[in-house]
């Protein structure tokens, strides 16, 4: 959904997740910036997967939001970004949550909390390069990975 309301709030929402194994001990961190206001949060979970906690992350920071806002959402998962931007999403759910191989949709737990979260913001999905020169999510990526490692 991409429909660019000029009265919503704009909110660019960072997010990182890490996995001390795979699956092991999971970190989540997530970055919201609204005008000159911050907010970060983060956390683990004791056993998980890297997508899981990169889809968490996503979910913990709309959950942020109190009201309806145009959401950037910058992500250096393919997993997650390709599913919006390439039409996975809406693919999976064509086909009752089957993959094109016909196998189980994995995380769908996540997906469906992600979707509903999703239904009452106007979003667009922002692949970001990992490990690289972007501030934020260089950011999360600390955070993820130290909540991964307590």
């Amino acid at each position: 959904m991409d429909t660019k309301d000029s009265n919503l709030k704009q909110v660019m929402l960072y997010t990182d997740g890490a996995c001390s194994g795979n699956p092991g001990r999971g970190g989540w961190a997530a970055i919201l910036l609204y005008g000159e206001h911050k907010k970060t949060i983060s956390g683990y979970v004791p056993s998980t997967t890297n997508n899981r906690m990169e889809m968490f992350a996503v979910v913990q920071g709309l959950a942020q939001l109190k009201e309806r806002c145009q959401v950037f959402i910058y992500s250096d998962s393919a997993y997650i970004v390709d599913a919006f931007n390439k039409g996975w999403i809406q693919k999976w759910q064509q086909n009752n949550w089957k993959t094109t191989d016909k196998s189980e949709v994995k995380n769908l737990d996540l997906w469906k909390d992600l979707l509903q979260r999703l239904e009452k913001h106007d979003y667009q999905f922002v692949k970001v390069k990992g490990h690289a020169d972007d501030e934020y999510n260089n950011q999360c990526d600390k955070l993820a990975t130290k909540q991964s490692k307590l």
